[in-house]
């Protein structure tokens, strides 16, 4: 059988453990805030309800593709389109072409960013193997004018960070859910988490600090990681409540 993502891929190395995966996410979650269709998230009142259910939803579908066989994958991506078509009709709008740019951006930007912290810088090969992955989801959900080279991406995504995010009343309110959903201390990891990852443009619209008070410290959890041990950091510091879905989230590629 033939798999949508090379069994060589960069791409199945990153999104194989559960710890790149959720940096991906605690990236993902200040940009969805602070997108400007971030209403569409609300349209359905199922995002404030569960924010994190619904982020890990986005993770395990992007997760899903990556690992499945070609025709699998296809259907995993079209069952996404279905279902924001679905919303569409309900609203009576379109969702804007960019928004669905931004969230395909976010995935080939944080999945790059995140495995660069935990594991080592990537050859820009590697970068565009990233990009070649995603693009391909980008070109099967019918997005135009993708950029075709890393290059071109970094150039398009520091535009599309200037122009589609604002700090309004709906990121105000996301984070407020965050808050609630994760406790004071998980909240406050969240929050380093995001200072960490997010590009400076992020940084400047969430007014977050320069430096993760998180930095200092990778190298301890990568000790951790080595010994096997960093199933207890997980264990202390994850909500109970997605635990299973965290440990689901670790592969082994074959």
């Amino acid at each position: 059988m033939t798999n949508f993502v090379d069994k060589n891929s960069i791409v199945r190395e990153i999104w194989g453990t559960s710890d790149t995966i959720l940096l991906v996410f605690a990236g993902a979650s200040a940009e969805f805030a602070l997108n400007k269709s971030v209403d569409w998230l609300y349209f359905t009142g199922k995002l404030p309800k569960d924010p994190l259910g619904r982020l890990f939803s986005t993770v395990n579908y992007a997760k899903a593709i990556v690992f499945s066989e070609k025709e699998a994958a296809i259907k995993a991506i079209d069952n996404i389109t279905a279902i924001h078509a679905s919303v569409e009709r309900k609203r009576g709008q379109s969702i804007p072409d960019w928004a669905y740019k931004d969230v395909l951006f976010m995935l080939i930007d944080y999945s790059i960013r995140s495995y660069e912290i935990l594991e080592r810088p990537l050859l820009t090969k590697e970068k565009q193997d990233v990009l070649n992955v995603f693009n391909k989801v980008g070109n099967r959900m019918g997005l135009k004018n993708l950029p075709l080279s890393y290059s071109e991406f970094e150039t398009i995504r520091e535009k599309h960070l200037k122009e589609n995010l604002n700090n309004g009343e709906l990121t105000k309110d996301l984070y407020k859910q965050y808050r609630k959903h994760l406790g004071f201390f998980r909240y406050k990891l969240l929050l380093e988490s995001q200072i960490l990852l997010v590009p400076n443009t992020v940084k400047q619209q969430m007014k977050f600090r320069k430096t993760s008070l998180l930095k200092p410290n990778i190298w301890l959890y990568k000790i951790f990681r080595n010994l096997n041990l960093d199933w207890l950091v997980k264990e202390m510091i994850l909500p109970t409540a997605y635990k299973q879905d965290i440990k689901r989230l670790n592969i082994t590629s074959n």
